[in-house]
């Protein structure tokens, strides 16, 4: 019999790839990657979800332009998701006042996850990404023992202390027997306004040598741009605002090797019990 954290398989039998974005460590820009990843691989094709899992923090909203969005009832069990730009979004930010905190413990951050996965009616959806929290609790583990991963991507910046705990997250889910997808640097250099010069304000090729030393992919490294930041501020990321810079072509080329990845491991893809141990 199914707890009350599980995922009941029927839940997401629309979804043919469920994809964790993890961070070990706040700050690193994961759910601005996670946004415009998932808006890249949309214009590959793709049908394309957003599960905004961050309980405490949801940003999903507002970089999506949909802070007014309020889901809908379906019946008695079933709720309505968003849809921006393309692609389905699910966020406990549309259930709950933007100046409101979630001041949960653990295991209930964990239900509300569940719940937003039970109780959405997902459409009919290649991948869903989910905007995964930083650190690894209960969110992390919920999600990495009751849902069906296909994988999961890794978000770090280049300096030491995020790469300390992205490698944390690594391990976290190889011994939950999902495969890392690939690692991306986020942050990873500055080009000045003013004199053009590359800058790696936070050190060089940290998260390509993480990549190397636990024989995961290294995705791709993104630079450290205020208008990307100004651009998911006002609900408009690179990939809808300005689709054919530099900054969107490197998210679409991560899209592109998420989607090979999963394509190559499909016959290893992890198949998690429902069932309680």
């Amino acid at each position: 019999m199914n707890n009350q954290n599980s995922v009941p398989s029927s839940a997401l039998s629309n979804v043919k790839n469920i994809i964790a974005i993890a961070s070990g460590k706040g700050g690193v820009g994961k759910s601005t990657t996670s946004v415009n990843v998932a808006l890249a691989m949309s214009k590959l094709g793709y049908k394309v979800g957003i599960l905004d899992a961050d309980i405490y923090g949801p940003s999903i909203p507002l970089m999506l332009g949909l802070e007014t969005f309020k889901p809908e009832a379906i019946g008695e069990k079933k709720m309505t998701a968003a849809s921006a730009h393309g692609i389905t979004a699910q966020s406990i930010g549309f259930l709950i006042d933007s100046e409101d905190a979630a001041v949960w413990r653990g295991p209930m951050a964990a239900g509300a996850l569940s719940q937003l996965m039970n109780e959405t009616a997902w459409p009919e959806l290649d991948y869903l990404f989910v905007d995964l929290p930083p650190g690894t609790g209960d969110i992390q583990l919920t999600l990495s023992q009751k849902v069906p991963l296909t994988g999961a991507v890794i978000v770090t910046t280049p300096q030491d202390i995020a790469l300390a705990d992205a490698r944390k997250g690594i391990n976290m889910f190889e011994k939950v027997n999902v495969p890392i997808l690939g690692l991306i640097e986020n942050m990873s250099f500055h080009i000045c306004s003013s004199c053009g010069n590359k800058e790696h304000i936070f050190g060089t090729d940290g998260g390509r040598r993480t990549a190397e030393k636990y024989q995961v992919p290294f995705l791709g490294a993104l630079p450290l741009n205020v208008e990307i930041r100004e651009a998911m501020d006002l609900g408009k990321p690179p990939l809808v605002a300005t689709p054919d810079t530099e900054i969107s072509l490197l998210y679409s080329g991560i899209a592109e090797k998420i989607a090979n990845f999963v394509v190559d491991q499909t016959t290893d893809s992890v198949s998690i019990s429902f069932t309680d141990e």
